[in-house]
């Protein structure tokens, strides 16, 4: 997996997926007996988790926890563009989000401690929100796997933008 750096006024920051998990482990402040007594890193610890529940390869599980890192971290720094995954992405956003103790903790980090909600539409969109979300998070920076964003491109399952704090 690629990495980008990006360069603002206010600070350098990395858009490297894997960093970016791992940085939040000092902020898990729930059940962290649960999620540390394995010795892994966050990183290890979400991909082992998603090869634990679906049928996948170790690289494959980090394609999808990348690009879902990029989809969490992408909602979170721009709250009012309107971005949605699709069903593969999904499935990494999904890990993240039930692995509690690390959902709070990029929450703390990266949300300003404030719960970013999942509040997602029954029906699919087959209008290329997938496709657009893609092109919005390689604009701010992000190395995103162009085959998982297309696979799944006029199949996209959103998330209610009218939520607080919802991606």
């Amino acid at each position: 997996m690629s990495t980008a750096v990006i360069a603002t006024a206010e600070q350098t920051r990395t858009r490297d997926p894997q960093a970016i998990l791992n940085a939040v482990a000092p902020h898990i402040t729930e059940l962290t007996t649960n999620v540390f007594d394995s010795g892994m890193s966050l990183w290890d610890r979400e991909v082992a988790l998603l090869l634990r529940d679906h049928t996948m390869v170790r690289d494959m599980a980090e394609r999808i926890l990348g690009n879902a890192i990029m989809y969490v971290m992408g909602s979170i720094e721009n709250p009012d563009v309107h971005l949605g995954v699709g069903q593969l992405v999904d499935i990494g956003v999904h890990q993240l989000i039930l692995d509690t103790p690390v959902w709070w903790g990029i929450c703390r980090l990266y949300n300003e401690g404030r719960f970013k909600h999942h509040a997602p539409f029954i029906e699919r969109r087959s209008d290329g929100l997938c496709l657009r979300t893609g092109d919005f998070l390689r604009s701010q920076g992000w190395p995103v796997d162009e085959e998982l964003w297309a696979i799944d491109g006029a199949n996209c399952s959103p998330c209610d933008d009218k939520v607080p704090d919802s991606h």
